[in-house]
């Protein structure tokens, strides 16, 4: 959506509220990644070397008109001035938000939510699970190779994506394809740990707070948000990022403590139940609309 529409609701006095689902307004690429690393180069500046390199579907023509719709707007003060509040999805991300020059004072910090109030099923739990686009900034690659390097422990992979050829014929590792969620859920609900090995500055993943409201720890990067919303020994266990050898690892000792990873699952249900709920989630949304109805009757909107 232009930006423009800022402007237009502005006039009529409509205040806007805005969720930062990526790095959009910091970064043309979205995802502060390059070459398969994190590149925080545009973070606080004008994203003139996102033109450079091509940052956007690799392509330095429209990676420059991004760039160049930043700028503009940026210098109008669209972003700081046209909306009345900033949903972030975790303090990960309001502080990256601000330190690329959005306002502290609009960003609010409301985290995805899933309502699965039913107890998961009790009983033994096997295998690992990943679900997610298969794409390099997911870690995937990463993944492949962790799974080279064990033996008997099963991977089942839900979802599709222009990396799937790099896991057919790892050992160990299923393909189930796109599934429906009622199929995800399932498969949450029978696996001992969720493996989320992403290498970017995952925004927060649905599937960690589905894992969590399904009893499943997760295994995931220690990187940006993942590393704030995962107690390592509590929830989950948290490995380097882009390090198929820790990742093996933990899944290894994983695979070696099931009594454990129950214990993970159970205070990842708590967590939900805690904060990630719709009930609670449904109250910060409220307070974030009285706080954009607020501003537009101030001078702040």
């Amino acid at each position: 959506v232009s930006p423009s529409v800022y402007w237009a609701a502005h006039r009529a006095g409509v205040p806007v509220i805005q969720t930062l689902h990526n790095f959009r307004l910091l970064c043309p690429q979205a995802m502060l990644l390059r070459d398969g690393r994190i590149c925080e180069a545009c973070v606080g500046h004008v994203p003139w070397r996102a033109a450079v390199h091509a940052c956007y579907r690799d392509s330095r023509t429209q990676s420059s008109v991004l760039a160049g719709m930043l700028s503009l707007h940026r210098a109008l003060g669209t972003y700081r001035h046209k909306v009345a509040v900033y949903i972030a999805l975790s303090e990960f991300g309001r502080r990256k938000f601000v330190e690329g020059g959005l306002p502290a004072e609009r960003i609010r910090v409301k985290p995805n939510f899933v309502d699965l109030p039913a107890e998961p099923p009790t009983g033994p739990r096997n295998g690992f699970l990943f679900v997610g686009r298969l794409s390099p900034e997911k870690g995937v690659r990463v993944l492949a190779a962790a799974s080279d390097r064990l033996e008997g422990i099963s991977v089942r992979v839900a979802g599709t994506g222009p990396e799937e050829a790099l896991l057919v014929g790892t050992p160990g590792i299923a393909l189930l394809g796109a599934l429906p969620m009622e199929h995800v859920f399932q498969e949450m609900q029978r696996a001992r740990a969720l493996v989320l090995p992403s290498i970017w500055y995952e925004g927060f993943p649905r599937t960690l707070v589905e894992a969590f409201a399904c009893g499943l720890p997760v295994i995931a990067s220690r990187i940006g948000a993942l590393e704030e919303l995962i107690e390592h020994g509590v929830t989950g266990l948290l490995v380097a990022p882009d390090d198929a050898p820790d990742l093996a690892q933990a899944m290894a000792w994983a695979e070696q403590h099931p009594a454990q990873m129950t214990e993970m699952g159970l205070r990842a249900r708590q967590a939900y139940r805690d904060r990630f709920n719709a009930s609670s989630n449904h109250a910060q949304l409220m307070a974030i609309y009285a706080q954009a109805l607020d501003s537009r009757a101030g001078t702040g909107f």
